[in-house]
């Protein structure tokens, strides 16, 4: 396999399961194909993975040298993005709009009495654009539900205050056929006609409670007064209003001219999302990682990467959004940190590409180079749980009982960041009686590394106790019975809040729920949990089986094992015939079981 089709096998590997828009690079760095997806992996992959019957499918393939990737909410989003970016970049293999058609909007005109319609010109005049839709069937079926909700004027007149006053018009057929109020002639005043307006801003906006609840009670209001039919309209008008969705984070006519910075950052390195918006839409998109060399902070590390970023992309925007607010200027430049709309849905978007192009990153690394990957997991343990040591080798146990029986303790072990399941060990809790699990812990925690001791083996350089204080100061007393208290690392993590306890400390630590380190934690403890409830369930079950067979009398333990060896399961031994009990433990004791079992059945 080529140095190319490496690149690219690992990329098609990493990529997110997202709806999204992809982006295909040729040798000289230039975009030659835009494409939108559902599903990025699957979409993207499928031009790798199957032989392509388009002979210039065929010759794209062969010149892609590298895959880029913006994800985003819906496949109307990536529709939206992908038409974008293909009007700004014109890409070689893409087909090419010449008649530079938009996608629709619905318009609110800035007026007296607005109308409302769809156009694809948004003229910069005061007025209220809304969209974009993917198809004018869509804007028109939304269209059609805002007049028959709303009486709305469909004319071009100048219906000014002094024009209604001095009579200069008259009503049309729409007032006479019921669709218009007549604000013309001043039958109906701005202020009823303008909360009209309010509650479709709120329709196409998405904001669709307020509307909802105000036809809810005109609908229960026809009910009560057994207007059934009037009733029967307005709840389908509900359930269109109900099933619609509007708003996309791609396009926002309300946005002009801005940037969009995000970071995301770890101990070494930095990962930086940086949008372009102008004219509403997004024009570029671009995600970069950068290595740090010192304790750099969020605003040193975009005082270094955006200045960068502008000029590469040509930017003049004056505002910059960012996700916090930050302690720093640059000249020409002002910061914003949005809280809700349209601004803070571009930082969301944003930000979910920053943690798409770390996993990625993380992803590729764990392919590329597994020790290097394991090296970084253990180093972040040890600063996160206070080592002087890389935690190659970690120890974590967990107890298990039924009502204070068949306690068990199990102990798993994780070498190099993974299971080691050859090193699992389970115990059968021998010198407590009653569900004591502070001292089944201790009886578990002491067997297993007494033997150790006595044979010579490697101790761990972390133990994990599933629990809380008590279950942990078991644990150090076992440790101190064998003058091991202190030579190793042991800390307890509690299930409810995944507080970690540290030997001394009254109050746990909490360590960040992203975190790699406590995503191994966590792993050890849910196997440990897992290797102790399938033991605990296997030992149960044996001692009811045994004692089924042992209630009967004449069948001793050669035939109880010969019976459990031919037939696996009790309930394969009662339904079984009295031939085939002959065949497996002879005549008379074959009688003895079946009549045993036969006789239960009756009773």
């Amino acid at each position: 396999m080529s140095a190319k089709s490496e690149i690219i096998q690992v990329k098609l590997k990493v990529l997110p399961e997202k709806p999204g828009v992809y982006q295909f690079f040729n040798a000289d760095g230039i975009i030659i194909y835009v494409g939108k997806a559902k599903n990025l992996k699957k979409r993207v992959s499928s031009y790798f993975n199957k032989n392509q019957e388009n002979g210039k499918t065929r010759l794209l393939v062969k010149k892609i040298i590298d895959i880029k990737y913006l994800v985003v909410d819906t496949e109307l989003d990536a529709l939206l993005l992908e038409n974008n970016l293909i009007k700004k970049y014109q890409p070689k293999y893409n087909i090419q709009l010449k008649d530079d058609k938009t996608y629709p909007w619905i318009c609110i005109k800035k007026e007296p009495y607005p109308r409302v319609f769809t156009t694809r010109r948004l003229i910069k005049d005061g007025s209220k654009y809304f969209g974009p839709y993917p198809s004018v069937k869509v804007v028109n079926t939304l269209l059609s539900l805002i007049r028959d909700l709303y009486p709305l004027r469909t004319c071009a007149l100048d219906l000014s205050a002094n024009k209604i006053e001095e009579g200069k018009h008259k009503v049309c057929l729409e007032y006479h056929i019921g669709n218009c109020k007549g604000g013309c002639e001043g039958k109906e005043s701005a202020h009823e006609y303008n909360q009209y307006i309010k509650d479709i801003e709120h329709i196409v906006k998405g904001n669709l409670g307020a509307v909802i609840r105000s036809l809810k009670e005109i609908m229960n209001e026809h009910a009560a007064n057994l207007k059934f039919e009037e009733a029967q309209l307005i709840k389908s008008k509900i359930e269109i209003i109900e099933k619609y969705k509007a708003k996309s984070t791609v396009v926002s006519p309300t946005i002009h001219a801005v940037d969009v910075i995000t970071v995301l950052d770890d101990e070494k390195s930095a990962y930086v999302n940086y949008l372009v918006i102008n004219n509403g839409s997004i024009i570029h998109g671009y995600t970069a990682q950068v290595n740090k060399k010192l304790e750099e902070s969020v605003a040193d590390i975009i005082s270094f990467v955006l200045p960068e970023m502008r000029a590469r992309f040509k930017s003049q925007s004056k505002e910059v959004l960012i996700s916090e607010p930050i302690d720093l200027e640059l000249k020409g430049i002002h910061f914003f940190t949005p809280q809700r709309g349209d601004k803070k849905a571009l930082i969301d978007l944003s930000e979910r590409n920053t943690k798409f192009y770390k996993l990625e990153k993380r992803k590729q690394e764990k392919l590329k180079n597994p020790e290097r990957h394991t090296e970084r997991i253990l180093e972040q343990i040890r600063i996160d749980f206070r080592l002087k040591d890389k935690p190659v080798h970690i120890e974590c146990f967990d107890n298990s009982n039924l009502q204070g029986t068949n306690a068990v303790s199990a102990c798993v072990v994780f070498k190099n960041g993974k299971p080691s399941k050859k090193d699992y060990r389970h115990f059968n809790i021998k010198t407590v009686e009653g569900p004591d699990d502070f001292a089944s812990m201790e009886e578990a925690v002491y067997r297993r590394y007494k033997r150790m001791l006595d044979e010579g083996d490697s101790l761990p350089q972390l133990i994990v106790i599933d629990g809380g204080k008590g279950q942990l100061s078991s644990s150090l007393v076992a440790l101190e019975r064998l003058g091991l208290r202190g030579k190793i690392a042991i800390v307890g993590i509690a299930k409810r809040l995944e507080e970690i306890f540290f030997p001394g400390d009254s109050l746990p630590i909490y360590i960040d729920k992203r975190s790699e380190s406590l995503k191994v934690v966590q792993h050890l403890r849910n196997e440990a949990h897992r290797f102790g409830i399938t033991h605990h369930r296997n030992k149960r079950s044996k001692e009811f089986v045994q004692s089924e067979l042992t209630e009967i009398v004449g069948i001793g333990p050669k035939t109880q094992e010969n019976l459990m060896l031919s037939y696996k399961t009790i309930s394969k031994i009662k339904a079984a015939s009295l031939d085939s009990l002959t065949s497996v433990v002879g005549s008379a004791k074959a009688k003895i079981v079946y009549s045993y079992f036969s006789t239960q059945k009756e009773s």
